[in-house]
């Protein structure tokens, strides 16, 4: 079954048989996991958390394609069917929880030393690692609920009539009888 989705749990992503690593690529950005000959994760671990996430992901929310989803496989490619809230939506809640763990490693790292005029304070590592985590997961619940609402791509931007970004167009240019809003 894993011929035909994605994610083996062995060899490189960029050479395996679909030749799909975007959902990898977008991790490894998202965790700033990039120098190709010093991985901190493993290409497997990484798969083995997409797939996590994509289970979560798809109990989340619907999608065009129902994905057959297991701990090595995700099918069909959602790469090949082109479905970029589901790329997007993964991506962001793998990153999440990887973050989650680099946070409760750091947690336990998390220690205040003070012997006479030394000290050493490793307290702020797990506090920046907890603001960079709610952020990405703040970013998955939003753009969640921006596919769930609006159906619009995930990541996407909306500018309506009511957008705040849109209030300076409305009310400088439509007020205006000779026609030229811009």
């Amino acid at each position: 079954m894993s011929t035909s989705g994605i994610l083996p749990t062995s060899g490189t992503l960029h050479n395996n048989s679909t030749g799909n690593f975007e959902i990898p690529s977008i991790v490894r950005t998202w965790i700033n996991d990039l120098d190709s000959s010093s991985y901190k994760y493993s290409d497997g671990r990484i798969n083995q958390v997409i797939c996590v996430a994509a289970r979560f992901v798809q109990q989340d929310a619907e999608f065009k394609t129902r994905y057959s989803i297991g701990v090595d496989y995700i099918s069909p490619n959602p790469a090949e069917l082109e479905d970029f809230d589901f790329i997007n939506l993964v991506g962001l809640k793998t990153a999440c929880i990887i973050l989650g763990g680099e946070l409760k490693m750091e947690a336990g790292n998390a220690i205040s030393i003070k012997d006479g005029p030394s000290s050493i304070d490793l307290r702020g590592v797990a506090s920046t690692i907890a603001n960079y985590r709610n952020d990405i997961c703040s970013r998955y619940d939003k753009d969640l609920l921006d596919y769930k609402v609006f159906g619009i791509q995930a990541g996407q931007v909306v500018l309506g009539p009511y957008s705040p970004a849109s209030e300076f167009v409305s009310r400088r240019y439509n007020d205006t009888r000779d026609g030229n809003y811009f």
